[in-house]
């Protein structure tokens, strides 16, 4: 195919750039996306009333947060990215638990949160530790595939990522406010090349292991594209059976190789 001898409208990749981003976090404010594409908020301000008059997105009342239209849904399944992630993943997953008998998921950021959108629990034939369902939302800054994410991910997206945490509420996601926090966790985890929880993290979104502890332990690593993060898997495991440097010695190659495989088939 030959080379279209053109050029191309910058407007209209603009435009594009901001409806990917609305289709990849699920919602993001004005300051969100200027945040993650440096674009001025008088322009963007122009595309996403060009995209709501187009029915492309809409604003949510709760928090001027834009959405992008679900009419988009159908268009977008045949460049599902996430679907792809999935079908990739699967079979990796699969050989992964087959390999280390410990059961694994696959997160997607979701700006505040991590989701859970594959998991190889049913497989792994360890009924007592369960995990997702597919929709469950991780911690962000206190899970292993929230903080393999948020310390691999684009500078851009980190930060827009820290400063809506910084705005919530939730007393799980008190820790954006702590600069010394993100920084030795950001730290450790590029380190190692891998993500430990939070060693007060048990399972609760938003409770202390005293709270809520589901006596596991968690590594994840981030899947990596260039400098593209679309996402993480982890390893869980019971805290009676391994401690974190066994865990290491057993888990973490076999991880890395998995994610590096998913990488691949992308």
């Amino acid at each position: 195919m030959s080379k279209l001898q053109v050029k191309s409208i910058n407007a209209l990749e603009r435009g594009l750039k901001v409806l990917q981003i609305l289709q990849t976090t699920g919602a993001a404010s004005l300051a969100d996306l200027h945040r993650m594409t440096g674009i001025p908020k008088a322009s963007l301000l122009r595309i996403l009333k060009t995209l709501m008059e187009q029915g492309m997105t809409w604003q949510r009342m709760a928090d001027n947060a834009y959405v992008p239209s679900y009419s988009l849904t159908e268009l977008a399944r045949r460049i599902d990215h996430e679907n792809a992630l999935v079908e990739a993943a699967s079979p990796v997953l699969q050989a992964l638990s087959d390999a280390v008998q410990w059961p694994s998921v696959l997160a997607v950021p979701r700006l505040t949160h991590m989701e859970v959108i594959e998991t190889n629990a049913s497989r792994a034939g360890i009924d007592n530790v369960p995990l997702g369902p597919v929709g469950f939302q991780i911690n962000m800054l206190r899970s292993a595939s929230g903080r393999a994410f948020i310390a691999f991910c684009e500078d851009a997206v980190r930060e827009a990522t820290l400063e809506r945490l910084r705005l919530s509420g939730r007393p799980g996601d008190r820790w954006a406010h702590a600069p010394e926090y993100i920084e030795k966790l950001l730290s450790e985890t590029r380190d190692q090349g891998f993500a430990f929880r939070d060693p007060d993290f048990g399972g609760s979104f938003d409770q202390s292991r005293m709270g809520e502890d589901d006596k596991r332990d968690s590594m994840g690593v981030p899947i990596r594209l260039g400098n593209h993060v679309p996402g993480a898997i982890n390893i869980t495991w019971s805290r009676r059976v391994f401690t974190r440097e066994k865990a290491v010695q057993v888990f973490a190659a076999p991880l890395l190789d998995a994610a590096e495989q998913i990488a691949r088939k992308l």
